[in-house]
């Protein structure tokens, strides 16, 4: 499963030479992965009032081409990993008109309770890890044949 999030460059996401700036593309793989998990029929907010985070734990990111105030920014996320204790997430970040991507990069997270302690989500909250099994592990195995 992936999503697709379409996002407009903001003034303020762009840097001097009029481009945008190196910090905002986690912003935008955060709106990805929040939109990914929401297609997958939760809400991050709904993870937080049950007691589980995700917090990151590791980022790569590749910068392509550039992206520029006003133009239209398209966010493909999907997940390529998922275990009880980690999930890593994918992105591929497109303007529009191109076929390339202009940015890639991915995010790694461990699955936490309230006190941000690593937790095992089948010990933890089962009916959580099974439905993410359902939407992402189907996919990751595709991915790697």
């Amino acid at each position: 499963m992936t999503s697709e999030t379409k996002l407009t460059v903001r003034y303020q996401e762009t840097d001097q030479m009029g481009i945008v700036h190196h910090s905002v593309y986690p912003i935008w793989f955060e709106c990805g992965r929040t939109d990914l998990i929401k297609h997958a029929g939760l809400a991050y907010s709904h993870l937080e009032n049950l007691g589980i985070g995700l917090p990151l734990i590791g980022m790569e990111c590749k910068f392509l081409y550039p992206a520029h105030y006003e133009d239209e920014i398209l966010v493909k996320s999907g997940v390529i990993n998922l275990t009880p204790v980690r999930i890593t997430f994918c992105y591929e970040i497109f303007k529009k008109g191109y076929t390339k991507a202009i940015v890639s990069g991915q995010t790694e997270h461990v699955w936490a309770n309230d006190k941000l302690k690593p937790v095992n989500m089948k010990k933890y909250r089962p009916d959580i890890y099974k439905l993410m099994e359902t939407y992402f592990v189907e996919d990751v195995n595709h991915e790697e044949k």
